[in-house]
């Protein structure tokens, strides 16, 4: 087994967009597991859009990372060395590893990843993270009703891509606005959606008010920005807003110019009686095995598909992962590390 740990570090802050220069990329002895602890080799790494909070020292819900620690990020890791009475040498599991070759834990939050039964990326993508987000996000806070429509931001990403279809499944209908006649045509094609729209239109307001006939009852938020200001509009009196992410200010340095959009917000919610609630996927943690027998379930069935963008090597993930916070991935974004 090697005897150094490879690991992408954050050198600095970014004060705007991310560029190289804010990883570095190092070397250090692999970890040692203490009694009660297992080592994991990474196997593969998720990259997705919250680790730009991460980099910030502004206050979120979790703390950011500091100044020379290895980047935070979920992983297929492969137990490599055990201590723990759960978890035999061999085994796959999801974890937190983060952007480096080895990691220890002492099985917290730990799941075993069985291949037979799915893909192991699958654990970073549509059974992972991020099709928990889809799942409570939609179901709890979105509530879908048959007959319904149903538009969600990035469509084509592993969050968006399962909100639609989902929706589908509940008898709702789908409109994703994603970026690129590619991505428009892999949602409907590939997917199901009812309709697509492509936020680089030239009259994004338009193109989605005809994608809406009957307006917006469920707007599942990833995007915030122009996407947000041509969907307010169409929103239906009830309607519900599931915020999920605000991907187009992740890299802000100021707010974005006038006029201030706060007092239309605020009469639309009253006016409309909308119901806009934040939330992150952990907020409904006890949720986790309802949502790995549900979308395992229709994933085995063919109910549901997924894509994924698998990117070579951790020496390639910080550029993998500014191209992410572009738009440039296409379906679930994976650094396979060993």
């Amino acid at each position: 087994m090697a005897t150094m740990n490879r690991r992408i570090v954050l050198a600095s802050r970014p004060h705007g967009e991310p560029t190289p220069a804010h990883f570095r990329l190092e070397e250090a002895r692999v970890p040692s597991p203490r009694p009660g602890e297992v080592l994991l080799r990474t196997r593969w790494l998720s990259l997705d859009p919250y680790m730009r909070g991460r980099m910030s020292a502004a206050k979120s819900y979790v703390a950011p990372v500091g100044i020379g620690e290895p980047m935070t990020g979920g992983t297929v890791s492969e137990v490599v060395r055990s201590d723990h009475p759960d978890f035999a040498a061999g085994t796959l599991v999801s974890a937190f590893g983060g952007w480096q070759d080895f990691s220890v834990s002492d099985g917290t939050g730990l799941r075993k990843v069985d291949p037979a039964l799915a893909p192991p990326t699958t654990a970073l993508g549509i059974l992972g993270m991020p099709g928990m987000t889809a799942y409570t996000g939609l179901l709890n806070i979105g509530r879908p009703r048959p007959g319904e429509t149903v538009a969600v931001a990035a469509a084509a990403g592993p969050v968006g891509s399962l909100v639609g279809q989902i929706a589908r499944l509940k008898g709702a209908r789908a409109v994703g606005i994603a970026g690129g006649p590619e991505k428009c045509a892999h949602l409907i094609d590939d997917l199901g959606f009812d309709a697509a729209v492509d936020h680089r239109s030239d009259d994004l307001p338009a193109a989605l008010a005809a994608a809406c006939p009957d307006g917006i009852d469920v707007y599942f938020e990833n995007v915030g920005g122009a996407v947000f200001e041509a969907v307010l509009p169409l929103l239906n009196d009830f309607s519900r807003i599931p915020v999920c992410g605000l991907v187009s200010g992740y890299n802000a340095t100021e707010p974005p110019p006038g006029p201030d959009r706060a007092p239309a917000l605020m009469r639309a919610i009253l006016t409309k009686r909308l119901q806009l609630q934040g939330f992150i996927v952990w907020d409904f943690a006890s949720q986790i095995d309802e949502f790995e027998a549900a979308v395992g379930g229709w994933l085995r069935e063919a109910r549901v598909r997924y894509r994924e963008d698998i990117v070579e090597g951790l020496e390639n993930a910080p550029e993998a992962f500014i191209g992410l916070l572009k738009g440039q991935n296409f379906g679930k974004l994976i650094v396979r590390v060993a």
